[in-house]
């Protein structure tokens, strides 16, 4: 089952223009480590899951929820808290993370999803600029036209 979220509940921007604002300058590198952390911690998840090691997938998915949260990305932060969940009382019983396959099969798409908003909410020029034309500029034209 493919889940899918309306943009606006995917990220609480609220939370996401206080934590630009705290950030600062630094606020793009941050984002850009949530990417990189983010891409293995999924990585790492799946693997765990293929693996069926439950301990595998407890650091991985608390890094993913804590992240995700300074972001303001509230579904991807309860995914990830919901897997960490399951995966620490699969260690304590010493049983297979069976429950959480359906939670880790939608892992990526919302992880990717929600990257794509924060992205473009970082940078909106790059996202919105005219493909042509635009303000100020004349539509291109052919050689010798006006």
């Amino acid at each position: 089952m493919l889940v899918s979220f309306e943009g606006s509940t995917l990220v609480d921007w609220t939370v996401y223009a206080k934590a630009r604002s705290e950030l600062g300058a630094g606020f793009v590198r941050i984002l850009g480590y949530f990417r990189e952390d983010g891409v293995k911690s999924v990585a790492a998840i799946e693997a765990a899951m293929r693996a069926q090691s439950a301990a595998a997938m407890v650091i991985p998915a608390h890094t993913l929820k804590g992240e995700a949260r300074q972001f303001g990305a509230e579904p991807l932060a309860a995914l990830a808290e919901a897997i960490e969940t399951i995966a620490r009382d699969c260690v304590e019983t010493r049983d297979t993370p069976d429950d959480a396959l359906q939670h880790v099969v939608t892992l990526r798409s919302l992880f990717e999803q929600t990257l794509t908003l924060l992205d473009r909410e970082a940078n909106p020029l790059a996202e919105r600029r005219p493909a042509t034309g635009g303000f100020g500029r004349r539509t291109p034209t052919t050689f010798g036209q006006r």
